[in-house]
């Protein structure tokens, strides 16, 4: 390598470390000053370790959070200090940073943390869970078929809150030797988030918006798709091979208002994903500003429950949005992956939700059509049950609690 090429590198990592400096330097004080008084103590902590555009993880806990808080105290403990300063935008709970294990630590005992909570699998969730004085708790963000879900990266927490029946047999299908026990059944906590005044993340509405949900008498479809995932078993995004078509279908047709949410980390690994998000919002834009009365927008706010509340129809992946949206009975498209080399389990949604194929996205208009036309299967109402169990008003939040309680209980903390 030329020298000139290694000084300008040098001069990067430097300069990056700078930045990353005075980040941190920045993000601290920031936190200094929102934080509660000196010596609160938590019960619990999120420990999350991703970046900003993984924080949707996180966030979508927020309610399910700040209703165990009212008798356990809990705070959000950040890794990165560019996610850190983000959730304290909007987070209803106390954020922290810790940047290292000693950090970690330190906190921990500091403010008697007993339980530590986990919403993915980020790699440096096993640097923490070599600490044996707190109770480790994997929650994952979202209840879905994707096979990321199965995983043996389980076994190294004390316990797993799954959703229900559905997700302990995948589990117990896929992973060996997993500790009896260990998987805990406590429904989906967030579908009480709407119930609530105080749960989730309230956000600002999103700068793309044009129009308001009322202005229009058109049924709203919401189209949500899933990121391109990291290998092709994983491959369960359809911004690339369903989205221009679907969307300009249904912009074209005049009888829908169209909401767009992409996923977060859409384009992070695929140029291709980030770029049919950009041409998809051109569309929606322009669409909505020939014809403003229609409503159409991008939702790029940080909860997706409003863009939910308002759709009466939602196309979307193999994703937890699928999952989310299952228990409204409103009618529900999924797309069929076009990478053969994604995982798709037909005893899950797959095998009792239509699904959309790549050749039909097209004719969406008619599928929605033949959509509303048909009623909500039993099969649909089944698998609800199958997937989150009990889904009246609050269950899944009580059940959420007592299972923390249990643990405590158990551990004798």
């Amino acid at each position: 390598m030329p020298r000139i090429e290694q000084f300008r590198r040098a001069l990067k990592v430097l300069s990056d470390h700078a930045s990353n400096l005075l980040l941190e330097r920045r993000v601290r004080q920031q936190l200094a000053s929102a934080a509660p008084a000196t010596g609160q103590g938590y019960d619990a902590v999120v420990y999350f370790a991703d970046d900003v555009a993984s924080a949707y993880q996180v966030r979508q806990w927020f309610g399910p959070m700040s209703r165990l808080a009212r008798t356990h105290p809990v705070a959000v403990l950040c890794h990165r200090p560019s996610t850190a300063g983000a959730l304290l935008k909007d987070a209803p709970l106390p954020v922290h940073l810790a940047t290292g294990i000693a950090q970690v630590e330190e906190f921990i005992q500091a403010h008697g943390v007993r339980v530590v909570f986990y919403v993915n699998n980020n790699q440096a969730n096993f640097t923490v869970l070599r600490l044996t004085s707190p109770i480790h708790i994997h929650l994952s963000h979202g209840e879905s078929d994707k096979i990321s879900m199965a995983s043996n990266q389980l076994k190294a927490y004390d316990h797993c809150f799954i959703a229900g029946e559905a997700s302990r047999r995948r589990i117990e299908a896929a992973v060996r030797h997993l500790r009896p026990g260990s998987l805990v059944e406590v429904g989906r906590p967030q579908l009480d988030d709407s119930l609530d005044g105080t749960g989730g993340s309230q956000g600002t509405t999103g700068g793309d918006r044009v129009g308001k949900a009322g202005t229009t008498r058109r049924a709203t479809v919401l189209y949500a798709p899933t990121w391109e995932g990291d290998r092709p078993a994983m491959a369960y995004g359809s911004l690339v091979s369903h989205g221009p078509a679907l969307v300009e279908a249904i912009l074209a047709s005049g009888e829908y208002r169209l909401i767009f949410r992409p996923h977060p980390r859409s384009g992070t690994r695929l140029p291709a994903h980030g770029q049919a998000v950009e041409r998809i919002s051109a569309m929606i834009k322009a669409a909505a500003k020939t014809e403003p009365e229609a409503g159409h927008y991008v939702d790029d706010r940080p909860d997706f429950a409003e863009s939910m509340s308002e759709a009466d129809v939602c196309v979307c992946d193999i994703s937890a949005m699928a999952m989310d949206w299952l228990p409204r009975g409103k009618p529900l498209l999924v797309t069929m992956p076009a990478d053969p080399g994604a995982a798709v389990d037909r005893n899950g949604i797959a095998g009792v939700v239509p699904l959309l194929d790549t050749g039909d996205s097209g004719n969406i208009v008619q599928v929605l059509h033949d959509l509303e036309a048909a009623p909500v299967s039993r099969e649909q109402s089944d698998l609800v049950r199958r997937i989150f169990g009990d889904t009246s008003p609050f269950a899944s939040t009580r059940r959420f609690i007592s299972a923390f309680e249990r643990a405590l209980a158990e551990a004798g903390l």
